[in-house]
């Protein structure tokens, strides 16, 4: 099946790293990953039960809450999903621009709302509604820019944020279902990746949200490094 959008192709080289990702890029992706373990368990456990970057979870959360099961928030998940449109549209309008730098700038923006999100859990931790309210929007709006950027680059098995499809290709296109097992340990480092961050979520949400985040926003910034690293034009 051909990608919805077109593959980019670097300025300086020519290379077209949806079909042929370096290292580097995969690497960065993974960090990606391993962010989303981690913002995952801060709006699930932190925040109300709700997703800020698996919306296919979000969308069945509000049903359930609209359904009247407790614990369940409506105004929650509506704002989840409202603001990581919100990110997904700028994250593309960003991304849209053709170049791998463009991409490079939206995963820039989503590292620079991760900052601000953890100054702003550190400020209002534990405050009310409301202010859990605030740290929702922050971190659910670079998860939608995530998205869009991560949708615009094109690598196969490297969503960065959703695992559905990858562990059906893990079983699908595995030797006992008559398949040639395809980077097989690219969708295995995605699935580790996602596992881990939310396994170190999980455990830095007892010193609280903002550690959390924090720990999200230095993971991104690795990711990112690496993805600058990939397109720094090269000699030669």
């Amino acid at each position: 099946m051909a990608s919805l959008t077109p593959p980019l192709r670097s300025s300086s080289t020519g290379r077209e790293p949806a079909v042929n990702p370096e290292r580097q890029l995969i690497g960065a992706l993974l960090a990606l990953t391993f962010v989303t373990g981690i913002v995952d368990a801060v709006s699930y456990l932190g925040l109300g039960h709700v997703f800020t970057a698996n919306m296919t979870g979000n969308v069945v959360f509000l049903g359930f809450a609209l359904g009247g099961t407790p614990g369940v928030s409506i105004a929650g998940s509506l704002v989840a999903l409202a603001f990581f449109l919100v990110g997904a549209g700028l994250g593309g309008l960003i991304a849209r621009r053709g170049e791998r730098q463009a991409v490079g700038t939206a995963l820039a923006l989503e590292l620079g709302l991760l900052v601000v999100a953890a100054g702003a859990a550190a400020l209002i931790d534990g405050r009310g509604a409301m202010a859990s309210g605030a740290v929702l929007v922050l971190v659910s709006a670079p998860m939608g820019i995530q998205n869009a950027a991560v949708r615009r680059l094109g690598v196969p098995d490297m969503p960065t944020t959703v695992l559905t499809l990858t562990l059906t290709g893990i079983a699908a296109d595995s030797s006992l279902a008559g398949g040639t097992n395809p980077r097989l340990g690219r969708r295995l480092g995605a699935v580790f990746s996602m596992l881990a961050g939310a396994l170190l979520g999980a455990l830095l949400m007892k010193r609280g949200l903002a550690w959390t985040i924090g720990a999200a926003g230095i993971s991104h910034a690795a990711g990112l490094a690496g993805f600058w690293a990939e397109t720094r034009p090269r000699a030669g």
